[in-house]
């Protein structure tokens, strides 16, 4: 018999999961189903289910009124809400940089898969311009997200060694209910929420909700620079002996891409933008035949497509089970920009006459120390699709689970960029192009281009297996095989000339391992350890980038070893777990920009992760989330020894909340500190991102059953920290502000 927990320690569970294959025996199958709020499904074969106190490795879930405390600004925001996870959101609501349990990267997020219902929404985690949160906007719709670092996943799904967050839609029940959330904000927020759910027909059952929003943008842009809206579909038919599940999530959503501004320029700081009604259109040229296009900037980066799929869930006799879970998603993700290029200047120092220039819009004479600097107008247009298939059979013994799978995936890219084209603007809030400057009017701009056409296809093919043997009732062994082969097939016209200048057919299979142990000290605690073995393959940008390591013979394949040592501690008002990491990352690759020479990288880290909520009848309750680690370059030409850019030696966030009542109404005041030390800002360990210290609150009222009020300040202090520096520049004195103070209110009804 498997150890079973006391039902209320199950009920106050928040992290940690067990790598027990698709489905348990009798016994536990019951208790999953009298306690499903603590059912995981991240991290098992074909997201299966199972019960997150059999824990083996870390996860982290965090529920639709966590969602709502939290009042993320984007997807990736959410994120900073998971242990081990460092994250750059300063970007605005696509565009960030997640970094995971040190783990290398020089932005974008190479290890984070972000799945919708089990299923990754785009098989490839990072492409240029493309990181997977720019495709997923949260909305009322969610139920939960579970945040799942290393464990089992190098072997099931996509692979993924670094961060799975997957989320989970909101189903329906037999007794229809619905909501309505109006928000605005001090940034000319309006933005509606919707959702329903209930029943069609015996055992049918939907949701459906979505969301219009528009705003100016918390730095304000001069214009509605946020415009979006999603829908979003949920079916659920339960059978005698199983389940279909259909979704579709239709979304057309862009907002500014806020970048790197200077650092020692009067009147920057965290509220300024450069987008504005000035720049936003823009002109470029590119091509052999200097082709000219205006395009409009202010469209920044967003998602303009859909991610549909299912699963189908059969008991098929015998302790047998199947589990098949799809997905596809296609549209379009394009990037428009203004990124700054070097440190700024002066009028004087590059004018023709050496004394002003004149603005290109308003003819506005700007006097030789108006403080200016190149601003490339950058182009990126993607149209993406990808589907997924990840189908898994499993068998129940006495002492031994077992299970089968097979992950299928197509993914597609094709590009078209115009990136460069640098011109000097005036460093004011939508500080127009200036005339008098002689290479603004250059074809070429006054520094570098780079154009592309590409077409990329990838394919992967894997077959993994799992099992598990309860040795005792106290301990569990499990372990994991996962073969893969992945295919790319790929080309590029670098000068939109026609001619292909890159092009490649891979072929590369790679073998996974995890195995890890999980043993119950009591009914209160218990301890687990783990290893892994996990890849990052390559995709279409990572060969174009690294073009001379590949053609001689680098496969560019990044090698993950992963160890882990976790203690967990639950009772009814306690949820704590800490978990002990050492990874190495072996053929990390990074890039400035276009056309500079690849740093090939062996990167190791070791830390601690902790993870704990307090809960107290009186209404308080205290959540506590930590990192503290060290990283190192263990292999470079010109770096080892020092530590990974990015990437925090501690952070930590603490989230008090106390509920009282006032008359007739219920209340809640909540907040959030979060701490971060200093890091680098290059692998070179020259440039140093100082440590920052930002508060968040807020406070809901619930005048009656169905009425709520909800009012949040982010950033109160109005903190002006540094999430990055120049990742083109290091050296060049230009760094991205965290979001400055902004505050929110919705009112929110809901119908019975």
């Amino acid at each position: 018999m498997k150890t079973l927990f006391t039902k209320g320690m199950l009920a106050s569970a928040v992290a940690v999961a067990l790598t027990q294959p698709a489905m348990a025996q009798e016994d536990v199958k019951q208790q999953a189903k009298d306690n499903a709020e603590i059912i995981v499904v991240s991290g098992t074969p074909g997201g299966a289910g199972i019960r997150k106190i059999d824990a083996s490795f870390a996860v982290t879930n965090i529920d639709a009124s966590d969602i709502e405390k939290l009042a993320p600004k984007s997807t990736a925001d959410l994120f900073k809400a998971i242990p081990g996870v460092w994250v750059e959101s300063s970007g605005g609501e696509s565009g960030a940089n997640v970094f995971v349990r040190g783990f290398p990267g020089g932005g974008d997020a190479p290890f984070l898969t972000i799945a919708l219902e089990n299923s990754p929404i785009y098989p490839a985690p990072t492409l240029s311009f493309l990181e997977n949160s720019q495709l997923f906007r949260i909305d009322d719709t969610i139920e939960m997200v579970e945040g799942l670092r290393g464990g089992p996943n190098p072997v099931v799904s996509n692979g993924q060694p670094g961060l799975t967050t997957n989320f989970r839609l909101k189903r329906g029940g037999e007794s229809t209910e619905a909501s309505a959330k109006y928000t605005i904000s001090d940034y000319g927020l309006n933005r509606i929420d919707v959702v329903a759910s209930g029943a069609l027909d015996d055992d049918l059952y939907y949701m459906v909700g979505g969301y219009i929003k528009s705003s100016e943008g918390i730095r304000d842009a001069g214009f509605n620079s946020e415009q979006g809206n999603q829908f979003t579909v949920n079916i659920t038919k339960v059978f005698e002996k199983g389940e279909l599940n259909l979704y579709t999530r239709q979304t057309d959503d862009r907002g500014t891409w806020y970048l790197p501004t200077p650092l020692n320029v009067e009147g920057i700081d965290a509220n300024y933008t450069q987008i504005g009604p000035l720049n936003r259109q823009g002109t470029i040229t590119y091509g052999p035949n200097d082709t000219t296009e205006s395009f409009d900037f202010g469209e920044g980066r967003g998602w303009d497509g859909h991610v549909s799929g299912g699963s189908i869930k059969l008991d098929l006799g015998n302790d047998w089970q199947l589990v098949d879970r799809f997905n596809l998603t296609k549209g379009e993700a394009n990037t428009f920009g203004l990124v700054p290029n070097g440190s700024a200047t002066t009028v004087a120092n590059v004018a023709d006459n050496g004394e002003s220039a004149t603005g290109a819009v308003t003819g506005t004479v700007y006097d030789g120390d108006t403080p200016i600097q190149q601003i490339g107008r950058w182009v990126v247009l993607k149209d993406i699709e990808a589907f997924t298939n990840d189908l898994a059979v499993s068998k129940s013994w006495e002492d031994f689970d077992t299970s089968f799978g097979i992950y299928s995936a197509s993914t597609k890219a094709n590009d078209w960029w115009s990136i460069g084209n640098t011109a000097y603007h005036v460093l004011q809030p939508g500080g127009e192009l200036l005339d008098g400057i002689e290479c603004n009017t250059d074809a070429q701009g006054c520094d570098w281009n780079y154009d592309i056409s590409s077409v990329g296809d990838a394919s992967t093919f894997a077959l993994y297996a799992t099992g598990t043997w309860y040795a005792t009732t106290d301990l569990s062994i499990d372990l994991g095989l996962r073969r893969e082969n992945h295919e790319v097939n790929y080309s590029v016209d670098e000068d939109l000339d026609g001619k292909i200048t890159k092009a490649l057919e891979y072929d590369e299979t790679k073998t996974s391992w995890t195995v890890g142990a999980n043993y119950a000290l009591n009914d209160t605690s218990g301890v687990f350890v783990r290893m892994n073995r996990g890849y990052k393959m390559p995709y279409f940008d990572d060969f174009r980038d690294n073009w001379g390591a590949y053609t001689g013979g680098n496969d560019l394949i990044q090698e993950v070893t992963q160890g882990e040592l976790g203690y967990k501690f639950m009772n009814d008002s306690i949820q704590f777990f800490a978990t002990a990491f050492a990874n190495e990352v072996k053929g990390d690759t990074f890039v400035r920009r276009p056309g500079a020479p690849a740093e090939i990288l062996t990167n190791e880290a070791y830390g601690i992760e902790l993870d704990g909520r307090y809960s107290h009848d009186s209404g308080f309750s205290l959540s506590v989330n930590g990192t503290i680690q060290e990283t190192e370059i263990t292999a470079s030409a010109n770096n080892e020894g020092n530590e990974s850019q990015r990437q925090p030696g501690w952070q930590v966030r603490v989230t008090p909340s106390y509920g009282f009542d006032i008359g007739d109404m219920y209340a809640t005041v909540y907040g959030t500190l979060s701490a971060v030390d200093d890091r680098f800002g290059n692998n070179e360990n020259t440039v140093v991102l100082e440590g920052y210290e930002k508060i968040d609150v807020g406070l809901t009222l619930e005048p009656t059953e169905s009425l709520r009020l909800q009012f949040s300040v982010d950033n109160l202090t109005d903190e002006q920290g540094i999430t990055e520096g120049d990742p083109r520049n290091p050296d060049s004195p230009n760094g991205r502000y965290i979001m400055p103070r902004s505050m929110k209110l919705s009112v929110s009804y809901l119908f019975f």
